[in-house]
Parts: structure tokens; sequence; C-alpha cells
């Protein structure tokens, strides 16, 4: 499980997708759009500090090695 969930992402960009995610639900909420729902995925990698497509596509944000 320890391979499947590893940081790939700096703090800024931990930041950014939180407040993002935040963004998007706050639009969800007020009715605007119902697409705003998926604020979910920016915030739930955002507090998780993990990025499944940086996985899959070898790429990292974080300046820590990966083991």
């Amino acid at each position: 499980m320890s391979k499947l969930l590893i940081t790939n992402e700096h703090a800024i960009d931990r930041a950014l997708r939180v407040v993002l995610g935040i963004g998007l639900l706050g639009v969800a909420a007020l009715g605007i759009t119902p697409l705003g729902y998926l604020g979910f995925i920016p915030l739930a990698t955002g507090l998780l500090g993990s990025c499944p497509l940086y996985s899959v596509l070898g790429l990292s944000t974080c300046r820590v090695p990966r083991k």
C-alpha cells in the first residue's frame, strides 16, 4: 500500500489543490453548477499528498527523493 500512496506533491502544489477543491465545492454548494462536485478530486489529492496521475506518469513536484 505504501507504493500506492507515495508522496509526490510539493507543499505549494498541495495547498493549491486544497484551495481549488474547496472553491469548486463552494460553487457546487451555491447551486451554480453540479460540476463543482469534481472539487473532491483535487481536495482529496491535496490532503493525501499523492496524485495517482503523477504516479502513472512518473512525475513528482516533491523535493524529497522517492523511496
